[in-house]
């Protein structure tokens, strides 16, 4: 997982946003709500994001994978690893942490945002 090809694809999604919070951190969000979270150094040296509830074990049971710290409870994991996963399978779950995150919002903001869901 390459994590600045991870960042530039967070900031692809309709309606991103990015800031730094907590001091040093790159948070990536829809509306107000976070999908990704990685270090604002470049390069980056891991990423956070949302997970589906049953994808959590899976993932944090490899290798390079750990339940993020502070949002392991709202099934969030962290990849501290590049070689944890290829690009391919990041992008993919990045893709359905955003869809996760946007699934929540209002129809009317997901309409005024063009997302997906």
């Amino acid at each position: 997982m390459d994590f600045e090809k991870a960042k530039a694809l967070c900031r692809s999604f309709p309606g991103c946003t990015e800031d730094i919070k907590w001091g040093a951190d790159a948070v990536f969000s829809v509306s107000t709500k976070m999908f990704a979270v990685t270090g604002s150094a470049v390069p980056a040296s891991g990423m956070s994001f949302k997970v589906e509830d049953e994808r959590f074990l899976e993932l944090t049971d490899r290798p390079g994978i750990i339940p993020a710290p502070y949002l392991a409870r709202a099934k969030w994991v962290y990849v501290e690893s590049a070689d944890a996963l290829d690009d391919r399978e990041a992008a993919a779950l990045l893709r359905r942490s955003y869809d996760l995150v946007f699934a929540k919002l209002t129809k009317k903001l997901q309409r005024e945002l063009g997302g997906t869901e």
